[in-house]
């Protein structure tokens, strides 16, 4: 009996592998008789040629020197036309940072001064016009109720400055707090 269970299913694989399916193995042999791969060859690669550096007695396109040569000197801390910053004053608080970190958030007025509430991080600064805010030397001009008007120096790729007009505007969110 045990046997017999055993040459059943041997018969019936046996069964199977029959050439039922002969004709499509021999019409792909036909079909792809003439078909072989081709793989082009591999480059020729050719041998690292170093190249001597020979410029070792010339000057050095990135260094300071050349830099410098840009720059237009002149007398005392200001370009010779007098339209940059004045770089010999002691720098206040506020030019530490970015102007884009600094947040107007309101105003007040003592004795006919209007003052301007600024945050920088963590603190509070109380600023009026001929203060100055940011990292360009960005100097009031003016303060209003919802700005603070700035006069600033930028220095271009030659070394000159000039002069542009920024604003600081009030946060509204901080506005409608203190009121």
């Amino acid at each position: 009996m045990k046997n017999l269970a055993i040459i059943i299913p041997v018969l019936l694989l046996a069964a199977c592998g029959g050439d039922e399916h002969q004709d499509l193995k021999e019409e792909l042999k036909v079909l792809t008789k003439d078909l072989r791969g081709r793989i082009d060859p591999l480059p020729v690669v050719k041998p690292y040629e170093p190249v001597p550096y020979s410029a070792y007695d010339k000057p050095d396109p990135f260094g300071a020197a050349k830099i410098e040569a840009a720059i237009p000197k002149g007398p005392g801390p200001r370009p010779p036309g007098g339209n940059g910053p004045d770089t010999s004053r002691p720098k206040e608080p506020l030019e530490a940072y970015p102007l884009e970190s600094l947040k107007m958030v309101g105003t007040l007025s003592q004795k006919g001064v209007t003052y301007a509430l600024v945050r920088a991080e963590t603190s509070l600064y109380r600023v009026k016009a001929g203060n100055y805010l940011g990292q360009n030397f960005g100097k009031i001009t003016e303060i209003s109720d919802s700005q603070i008007n700035l006069k600033e120096f930028v220095q271009d790729a030659s070394g000159e400055w000039t002069e542009r007009k920024s604003a600081l505007q009030i946060l509204e969110a901080e506005a409608g707090k203190g009121r």
